[in-house]
């Protein structure tokens, strides 16, 4: 996504020169979001892209896996052999972390690729007893389109309740019950001993029978071929681009989950794995690269978004949109235990992130509202009645 929309947003905006891009995927570009849904239940065979790249004259150079970069001599090294640049954008994704000791074992699936999704169809159309390691984003809709697909799941989280790294207990608490709604198994405070043919067997000695597993517990930015690049990479990995999105060499750019970005509006760095992300930041780092070739007394653009993405699962539309930390003030929209409700985080009593399930409108209003930079009314605002753009104060 990330990679497409650059070379996209660069002809967009008016670049004439030559743009490359380069995968390693064989596939033509594609959508990953329709891969847990559409494409895994068999309603699609891919979600590549309606781009004509030939028309756009972006010349694409697929199953090319680039192993390197120099940056002084501001080339690429593939196994074709060098590919020289005069700008380089990093586009490389994220990719998901494998549970130790299951590497290579007949039955162990991720779902990743357009070729993870081609290998877990059979699975799904022969209806197995599936167990998925990992109560985030990812597993919650596979579970949901196994589920869909008559197969038995039971989904195994090593926390004590699902969406632990992104959500704060007492939110995610009855999002558990979602997973008896449609007849899954949730076991928290669960750990993978080891993985048998046919079988999970947990920490504590349970054996569960898995015609498949399916790990979804996390994914990195895909920065290992950088090694010795002497690009900039921080703890987690990522690309630590600046404002404008240009990484520590010259030259060089970072879009995507490969990237992390200072963030004014937030007062940190932030590592956002969603595809809202991969659409935004292309088109801020097209403009500064289109700026800096034309005139270098450009003033490069800041890419400080309100961070959004949305995920289907259960039967529920949920989205997200800001970012919220520990210290801020919760107050919830409605009741968790009916089918629409939302949550609002303030901060110094102006809203900084809402998750909306069920009613889009909170989130509507509540990202142009978070962009504002709007204080809110703490009682108006917990008023599920009141729409959120009725409760900013003044």
């Amino acid at each position: 996504m990330a990679g497409v929309q650059t070379a996209v947003a660069l002809r967009e905006q008016g670049f004439a020169g030559p743009v490359t891009l380069i995968g390693a995927e064989p596939h033509q570009p594609y959508d990953r979001p329709p891969l847990s849904k559409a494409v895994l239940l068999g309603k699609a065979e891919d979600s590549a892209f309606e781009v004509d790249f030939e028309a756009l004259d972006i010349e694409l150079r697929l199953g090319v896996e680039v192993t390197g970069v120099r940056p002084d001599a501001h080339e690429l090294d593939t196994p074709a052999g060098p590919v020289g640049y005069d700008v380089l954008v990093i586009a490389t994704g994220a990719e998901p972390v494998v549970l130790p000791g299951t590497e290579g074992v007949p039955g162990v699936h991720l779902l990743r690729t357009l070729d993870d999704a081609a290998r877990l169809r059979p699975v799904l159309d022969g209806r197995h007893d599936v167990v998925v390691v990992g109560a985030g984003w990812i597993g919650a809709e596979f579970a949901t389109a196994a589920r869909a697909a008559g197969c038995g799941v039971t989904v195994v989280e090593a926390a004590d309740r699902p969406l632990a790294g992104a959500m704060p207990a007492e939110v995610a608490a009855p999002m558990a019950d979602w997973y008896a709604g449609i007849g899954a198994e949730l076991l928290t405070g669960a750990r993978v001993d080891h993985i048998e043919p046919g079988r999970v067997v947990l920490a504590d000695g349970r054996a569960l029978p898995a015609g498949a597993v399916v790990v979804g517990i996390g994914a990195r930015p895909a920065t290992g071929w950088l090694a010795g690049s002497g690009i900039e990479l921080g703890p987690d990995g990522s690309v630590t681009a600046d404002g404008a999105l240009r990484t520590s060499a010259p030259d060089v750019y970072a879009v995507g989950d490969c990237a992390s970005f200072p963030s004014a509006r937030y007062g940190e760095r932030l590592l956002v794995h969603h595809w809202d992300n991969a659409l935004q930041g292309p088109r801020t780092a097209a403009a500064n690269i289109i700026g800096t070739a034309a005139d270098g007394a450009f003033e490069p653009l800041a890419y400080d978004p309100v961070p959004y993405f949305w995920s289907e699962q259960f039967d529920r539309f949920v989205q997200y949109a800001g970012h919220h930390g520990d210290a801020d003030t919760l107050l919830w929209r409605g009741d968790p235990a009916d089918p629409a409700w939302s949550v609002c985080w303030l901060r110094d009593g102006v809203l900084v992130a809402v998750l909306a399930v069920g009613r889009p409108r909170d989130l509507a209003q509540g990202r142009k509202l978070i962009e504002a930079g709007a204080p809110l009314d703490p009682e108006r605002a917990a008023d599920p009645a009141v729409p959120l753009k009725a409760a900013v104060r003044g």
